[in-house]
């Protein structure tokens, strides 16, 4: 059958030099679908003949339009249920009209139907004595082809009720090839040893070779999904310098574990529903005496200007084996020997691998897990040193928004828990544990004075899972793990700071907290579009006069050079009398044209948040003075004009690193002290090696921080770089009246 069709294709082309393959396939009385696979074939066999990709919109009914088409619109069901002279009770009507909700409202909006309420019974009855079925005729005619005769603007609105869908068809242009032929010789895909002795290989034609494809890739093993984010942990401590540690110690003893860490052997921990004790062996005996004996004099006595714990050590309790419970332990045993070099010298260490504690498996818990930890030994060590290593560490993980919060380990003072904030669960996470090393756990392994070390660790499992997306720890270990799993899941790339791939991963996450918000304003602002312009807008923007939207100021001037902008300024109810109106506001002069954006500016005593409201319906879409330049960028950068103030048109990669700095420029009026201190030192040293925030472009974030800035009122205080960028910035053509 495809060599039928085939031939047919040549000999049509022999005939005629070029010929679409939908009217090829109607001339030849072949399914469409039948005629291009035809076409691939004869392609494949070299430059017989060419293909150029063709396509086009058509419109086409969808289930319910055919309905419509064959029976009626829902209005006019409505409209003929209706008794010409009396009329008929609503309630009648709703039980004898199918979709009665429908066809009501479009009756009533086409004026041919009211109600009566005036006998306390609500009785529908006809506005006009005949009415025109016109979307059912309308419909009949795009079903029959004659689609050219509805206009295009019914066509939107039936689309709108689905009743109507555009769909693209695809084609392809035939002509004949450089070595067009109506006979084909199928080329040999072998060359086989028959050929070759008996010659006949000189005679015959093969099918190119391609020797730059890839052989078939041999069966074998596949890394677990957990040693794939293992090897990607490894390598960023490897970037950062540090060594590893040796680990290959499950079975530790208590003194290791526990009592060399300045844990106190009455902690909880040491419980046997806590950890799990060996009973065969029971007990460790290779113990450096001399250092056992300082440990238990810092237990129980004190030592190094601590007051110890004051209670009588046991060696035995010491002595005890167990699966070891943090690779903390294997920390200890690296500090003991480092204490024992003639020469200190700084140490970088890290370890990643198991650790075992006697807990209730659930959906985030398990017995056997694994722990990454890091550790810096060096004189002078502060608190500060740790927390720019952990920017750097989870910078390097993609995690660049940290939090700490105060804890308590018998072994760290100070300690801290690491908080990161989760974007797609939009709250602080805990993500791991941290602390600088006692000085009763560093000094009595013989240490010198002034030596500090920090450490931190967090688990491997938890990553992995938010990783590929498991929910169920147990997924990932034991004896009813998917192996498909470990065999589909691909290489671990985890989200590293900058490069254009990190960027456009950034970019997707963001937009796809915002693309359904946004594709309901498109709807509604769709649907409220009264004049005949097809790209007339009609908003509104709420704000409070206390905290002018500077940015929002700007975009809408640059939005009336690209095209006419009509704005109008309104005082809430709501607005004391006391607070008068920013002056300057909008402060863009009305244009009139096709395409008009009609903004109401409206000052209102609620809340700090500039709103973005589709006017009239009063709906809230988007909130937060950030957000709403974003969608008056997006609407600057649809319309002509200049490119001015860019943000995604400028790319994927420029987008993304707007967005984070239009989180700061949020940051600085919605964020406390310490957070708008963050932005402001970033910042400044941002721009002290380039012109322009974000280069030698004006961009969206340069808009919405020079406005953040300017309501914090903070000039007093701000370093000398950022006023002066403020300063230049309100020169610039894009924040002057001067750009018009």
């Amino acid at each position: 059958m495809a060599s039928d069709v085939c031939e047919k294709v040549l000999q049509y082309l022999d005939k005629t030099p070029s010929v679409s393959t939908v009217d090829l396939a109607n001339y030849i009385k072949e399914d469409h679908q039948t005629v291009v696979g035809a076409v691939k074939s004869l392609q494949s066999l070299g430059d017989l003949i060419t293909a150029e990709p063709q396509s086009w919109k058509v419109w086409e009914l969808t289930d319910e339009g055919r309905l419509v088409a064959d029976k009626g619109s829902y209005e006019f069901h409505v409209f003929s249920a209706i008794p010409p002279d009396s009329g008929i009770p609503q309630e009648e009507l709703m039980r004898t009209v199918d979709n009665f909700k429908v066809g009501f409202s479009k009756a009533m909006s086409s004026g041919w139907v009211r109600v009566d309420k005036t006998g306390g019974r609500p009785v529908v009855l006809r506005k006009v004595d005949a009415a025109e079925d016109s979307v059912g005729q309308d419909l009949r005619h795009i079903r029959d082809g004659l689609g050219g005769q509805v206009a295009e603007n019914f066509k939107q609105e039936y689309k709108r009720r689905r009743l109507l869908q555009q769909t693209v068809k695809k084609s392809y242009l035939l002509g004949r090839g450089a070595n067009f032929s109506t006979s084909v010789t199928k080329p040999e895909t072998e060359l086989t040893p028959e050929m070759i002795a008996t010659g006949s290989w000189r005679q015959k034609v093969f099918k190119p070779y391609n020797l730059d494809a890839m052989g078939v890739a041999p069966e074998g093993g596949h890394l677990h999904p957990l040693l794939k984010v293992r090897a990607q942990f490894r390598q960023i401590f490897l970037e950062m310098g540090f060594s590893e540690m040796p680990t290959n110690n499950f079975v530790e003893n208590s003194f290791w574990n526990f009592d060399a860490l300045f844990q106190p052997q009455q902690h909880p921990a040491r419980d046997a529903h806590d950890t799990f004790f060996l009973c065969d062996p029971a007990r460790s005996t290779r113990l450096p005496e001399d250092y056992v004996e300082r440990v238990r004099r810092v237990h129980s006595t004190g030592g190094h200007g601590s007051r110890g714990y004051g209670y009588d050590w046991k060696l035995a309790e010491a002595q005890k084996n167990l699966l070891r419970t943090h690779t903390t332990a294997v920390s200890a045993r690296m500090l003991y020997r480092l204490a024992q070099q003639p020469q200190f010298r700084p140490v970088k260490y890290f370890s990643i691998d198991r650790v075992f504690r006697n807990e209730t498996l659930d959906a985030t818990h398990l017995a056997e897990f694994h722990q990454v930890e890091g550790l810096v030994v060096d004189y002078k060590l502060t608190l500060g040193d740790l927390i720019g290593l952990l920017y750097e560490f989870f910078g390097k993980l993609g995690i660049e928004r940290l939090n700490f919060k105060p804890a308590y380990n018998p072994y760290t003072e100070p300690s801290m828990e690491i908080f990161s904030y989760h974007d797609g669960l939009g709250r602080w996470m805990e993500v791991g544990n941290s602390g600088m090393f006692r000085p009763e756990m560093l000094l009595p392994m013989g240490l010198p004075e002034g030596v500090t070390a920090i450490a931190w660790g967090l688990s491997l499992e938890r990553p992995t899972m938010i990783k590929y997306k498991l929910n169920n720890i147990r997924d990932l270990v034991g004896p009813k793990v998917d192996l498909q799993m470990v065999h589909d899941s691909p290489i671990c790339r985890l989200d590293k700071h900058g490069g254009e791939a990190g960027a456009l991963r950034e970019l997707e996450r963001r937009w796809d907290h915002i693309h359904a918000s946004l594709e309901e304003l498109a709807a509604r602002v769709a649907a409220l579009r009264v004049s005949p312009g097809p790209e007339d807008l009609h908003l509104a923007i709420t704000a409070n006069p206390s905290h002018p939207p500077f940015s929002l100021r700007v975009l809408l001037r640059l939005l009336s050079l690209a095209g006419p902008v009509a704005c109008t300024e309104h005082r809430h109810s709501s607005l004391r009398a006391a607070a008068p109106a920013p002056a300057g506001f909008p402060g863009v002069e009305p244009r009139d044209g096709p395409g008009r954006l009609h903004v109401a500016f409206i000052w209102k005593d609620e809340g700090v948040d500039p709103t973005l409201v589709v006017a009239p319906v009063g709906h809230t879409n988007v909130v937060g003075e950030v957000n709403v330049a974003r969608h008056l960028a997006r609407l600057l950068e649809r319309r002509p004009g200049p490119a001015a103030a860019p943000y995604e048109g400028r790319g994927a990669a420029w987008a993304a690193q707007a967005d984070a700095w239009l989180d700061r420029a949020y940051d600085v009026t919605h964020g406390g002290p310490r957070e708008r201190a963050e932005v402001v030192a970033l910042a400044r040293s941002t721009l002290s090696t380039r012109e322009w925030l974000l280069g030698p472009a004006v961009s969206l974030a340069d808009v919405c921080l020079w406005s953040a800035l300017r309501q914090d009122d903070v000039a007093g205080t701000l370093p000398r770089e950022l006023r002066r960028w403020l300063d230049k910035c309100s020169r610039h053509p894009v924040f002057s009246h001067s750009a018009s």
